[in-house]
């Protein structure tokens, strides 16, 4: 009933907070949608069109702030379709405002200033190149229309370079009260508000800042999976705007060629219809003075205004000599011809000489002329014999046609820019929380797994199992998956640890059986393999405390002279149990094989280590037995090593071993006082013993006498024999 409660609570929360981003972004498309109008009703030459895009991009991060400026685009365009071709520089407005907002170039106003160039240059520079694609340089009705006027009447710059410095400027302006207006409403905004307005899509656990850094930079061998998501989104798209911007260049390529070669037949029908061809002798002799002359040129006139395409129409009478001008309309830039004058018949019409005598309707041509590249259109004009007086004509300039169909790839371009920055940004965010963090959170918990303790690993499984990742596809069902392996390779780990604890500990039991096995054939040995040991954990301790041998002595390196210690007189196995319990002191034949069990010690190791792939404390087993007798100065045996040359146990097992001989009851001795003892150690400092560790030893002195009266009162004083 809890966790149901709660997870009411948790969906209660997320439809609040979902609804209060909404409320929010569609606050930010109605500022759009006012600001303009209202700065346009007040008689402001400002667009400020673009303070709720921004206000959602910095708050809401790339996805909202270019679902605003798309949709301010899309809203606008009811009141004037050509605002939809604006909505790529919307959409790379929201782009790099997110950017920066996430930089903080929004938190002070010195820094917020500092960002009016890049949006002025996205607005104002490739703004006023996108409205001459579209449009051309005309001096319409715009905001920046009357400075670019102002700026053309100076007689100081040419059409474009009035119009792109009015937009300019225009644009400066306009962004600089965009950026403090973005700016003020920021502040206005809580700050506890402000996390929740970022549109995030979480299917997991949230991951922190640093785990978010991690996911977007994390190191691949080769190109990452959300580069290569991008790269083949990005790739499609391009494919596609190819294929589709060559599909809709050719077909509107053609469709252009047909308008205008169907205005240019449809110009040149109306004007063979308007003339009377029994009149045309008529029209040359009389020109102008003619009766009817005026008013078929005033109906050739209208023809044209109806149709401004058309540039030139005109009707000729095709002759062996040349050509007899019958109408000739003037245009602003070339005067008409008079009528009856006689011209020559241009270059691109001399192919077709024969056929315009013979008074053939001749296909529309496409040809270089005089005027500029022309597509001309010829009608011939018969009387009512069936003869053919003239041609109507009319042409249209190819310039033009060439601009539509530049004015089309624009808007197209345009068009699919925005498009391709909106659809770019939804997969970014949907790959992103549906796939690139979700791996990222598996890949993070996978590379922090700990397991070098229980509560390690525990931390470490609690951490996986708390991603909660819930993508519904086969990243979630790799998650589960991943979290039931490694739980139960954790269970597996756990199982063998306890395991290797268990054998551990019937390894050093079995080490201490072996060592009473040995000291059981020495009747005076007593607890002397536990004693050692006890003192070897002791120095060894100290040794660390004093940041001696930080390199040797490590974790795994102390326990294993610890547990190796009570092997430290194995060789006695070999020793004549005649020679061990001897009574009285050796003779020097009985002390050469005494001395032997150092050697003997080394060899029964050697052997126990072949038969193990895994040496583990063996080999400072083998050192302990071997050289534990050899002395700082170099006069000990069984080597004769001397100083360092001394393995570092063996030289703590010395001093420990030789101590402890000499508090124990010996067959030929009474035990030495521990005073008595400790001195022996102090004066066999620098000769027998390594002097830092006989130091050591004698500075823990209290410790040394609680261990002694432990093992005493436990057992009772026994005798050793060691020479």
């Amino acid at each position: 009933m809890d966790n149901n409660a709660a997870s009411d609570t948790v969906n209660a929360r997320d439809r609040k907070y979902l609804m209060f981003r909404i409320a929010f972004f569609v606050g930010a498309v109605a500022v759009n949608f006012i600001l303009p109008r209202a700065a346009g009703a007040l008689g402001l030459p400002l667009y400020l069109d673009n303070v709720g895009t921004l206000v959602a991009a910095v708050l809401g991060g790339y996805l909202p702030g270019i679902a605003v400026g798309y949709l301010n685009n899309i809203i606008n365009m009811q009141g004037n379709p050509g605002n939809a071709y604006y909505v790529v520089l919307s959409t790379m407005i929201a782009a790099a405002g997110t950017y920066l907002g996430k930089k903080g170039w929004f938190d002070r106003l010195g820094k917020a200033l500092l960002t009016i160039p890049l949006f002025a240059f996205i607005g104002g520079v490739l703004g006023s190149i996108l409205t001459y694609l579209l449009y051309g340089y005309g001096m319409g009705e715009g905001i920046s229309a009357p400075f670019a006027r102002a700026l053309l009447e100076s007689g100081k710059l040419n059409v474009f370079w009035a119009q792109m410095t009015s937009d300019i400027v225009i644009d400066l302006v306009d962004k600089a009260i965009t950026v403090i207006l973005v700016f003020i409403i920021l502040k206005l905004i809580p700050d506890r508000l402000k996390p929740g307005l970022w549109m995030t899509g979480w299917r997991q656990a949230p991951l922190s800042e640093e785990e978010l850094r991690y996911a977007k930079k994390n190191g691949t061998r080769s190109f990452s999976l959300r580069g290569k998501i991008i790269a083949i989104i990005s790739a499609i798209m391009v494919c596609v705007a190819v294929v589709t911007t060559i599909i809709s260049y050719i077909l509107y390529r053609n469709f252009a060629m047909d308008q205008y070669t169907y205005s240019c037949e449809s110009a040149a029908s109306m004007t063979a219809k308007v003339l009377d061809a029994e009149r045309i002798d008529e029209y040359i002799e009389l020109g102008e003075a003619g009766p009817d002359y005026a008013r078929v040129e005033g109906m050739l006139e209208h023809i044209r205004s109806g149709n401004p395409d058309i540039e030139f129409i005109y009707v000729y009478r095709f002759m062996p000599v040349g050509v007899t001008v019958v109408f000739d309309l003037d245009t602003p830039e070339v005067k008409g011809k008079n009528p009856g004058d006689v011209i020559e018949l241009e270059t691109y019409l001399q192919p077709y000489k024969d056929q315009l005598l013979a008074g053939e309707r001749i296909e529309p041509m496409v040809d270089d002329t005089v005027y500029g590249r022309l597509l001309t259109v010829l009608e011939p004009i018969f009387n009512s014999k069936g003869e053919c007086v003239c041609y109507a004509a009319a042409d249209i300039r190819v310039e033009e046609i060439r601009n539509s169909i530049l004015n089309y790839m624009t808007k197209v371009f345009s068009l699919f820019m925005g498009f391709y920055i909106f659809v770019l940004a939804l997969c970014i965010w949907l790959v992103d929380y549906h796939l690139i963090y979700p791996i990222a959170a598996m890949t993070v918990s996978a590379r922090k797994f700990a397991y070098d303790s229980e509560e390690a690993r525990e931390i470490s499984v609690d951490r996986l199992q708390h991603l909660d990742i819930a993508t519904g596809d086969e990243i979630e069902n790799l998650y589960e998956s991943l979290s039931k392996t490694i739980a139960e390779t954790v269970g597996y780990l756990e199982d063998v640890e306890a395991k290797g604890e268990e054998i551990r500990h019937i390894q050093n039991g079995l080490i201490y059986v072996l060592a009473d096995m040995v000291e059981s054939r020495d009747k005076n040995t007593g607890d002397h393999v536990r004693k050692t040991a006890a003192y070897v954990r002791l120095i060894m301790n100290k040794m660390r405390e004093k940041g001696m041998y930080p390199d040797i002595l490590t974790d795994e390196y102390v326990e294993d002279v610890i547990n190796s210690a009570p092997l430290h007189d194995v060789g006695k196995i070999m020793v004549s149990d005649v020679i061990l319990n001897k009574p009285g002191r050796l003779t020097d034949e009985e002390f050469a094989i005494m001395k032997s069990h150092t050697t003997a010690g080394n060899k029964i190791i050697a052997s126990a280590m072949n038969l193990v792939s895994d040496t583990g404390y063996l080999k400072e087993a083998k050192n302990l037995a071997t050289y534990h007798h050899e002395r700082w100065d170099g006069t000990g045996y069984p080597s004769g090593k001397k100083g360092e040359e001394i393995p570092l146990s063996a030289r703590v097992m010395a001093v420990a071993d030789v101590f402890d001989a000499l508090v124990s009851k010996r067959s030929y001795k009474e035990p030495f006082t521990f005073e008595k003892a400790m001195s022996i150690i102090t004066e066999g400092a620098g000769t027998q013993f390594d002097p830092a560790i006989a130091a050591l030893f004698e500075a823990a002195s209290d410790e040394v006498r609680a261990i002694t009266i432990t093992h005493e009162s436990l057992l009772g004083p026994k005798g050793l024999r060691e020479e």
